[in-house]
C-alpha cells in the first residue's frame, strides 16, 4: 500500500499521507507513527521532496478552498435533511405515544384527574 501511495503521488504530483495510510489499515495516525516510524519517516521525506518541474502541480489553494467549501455545503445540506427527518420521526413517535397511552388507560379503566380545571377559578 505504501508503494501504491508513493507511485500515485508521483504520477499526480500530489503528496503521500501518513494519515491516509494509517486509515487504510484502521489505525490512528499516532499509533501508526509509533509502530511504524521508518514508514512514517519515508512518507515525510516524500512529502518534503518537491515534484519535478515537468510534473503537474496540485490544485491551487483557491481551488482547494472552493472544493472544500462545496464539500462542506453538501455535508451541511445532508445534515439539515437528517435533522428534518429526525424531527418528523420525533413528532410521529410523540403522537403515537399519546395515542397508545390513551388506549392503555382506557383498557385499564384509569380515571384521569384533570388538574387544569382546578386551577381555573
Amino acid at each position: 500500500m505504501l508503494r501504491e501511495q508513493l507511485d500515485r503521488a508521483e504520477q499526480t504530483g500530489g503528496r503521500p499521507s501518513v494519515l491516509a495510510l494509517a486509515r487504510h489499515f484502521g489505525l490512528s495516525n499516532t499509533t501508526f507513527r509509533r509502530h511504524f516510524p521508518s514508514i512514517a519517516s519515508e512518507i515525510g521525506t516524500a512529502r518534503t521532496t518537491p515534484p519535478p518541474e515537468d510534473q503537474p502541480r496540485g490544485a491551487s489553494r483557491y481551488d482547494r478552498l472552493v472544493e472544500r467549501n462545496a464539500k462542506l455545503r453538501r455535508a451541511n445540506r445532508d445534515l439539515s435533511d437528517h435533522i428534518k427527518l429526525a424531527a418528523a420521526h420525533i413528532q410521529r413517535l410523540a403522537l403515537e405515544n399519546a395515542r397508545l397511552t390513551q388506549r392503555l388507560e382506557a383498557a385499564s379503566k384509569v380515571t384521569r384527574i384533570d388538574t387544569r380545571s382546578r386551577h381555573r377559578t
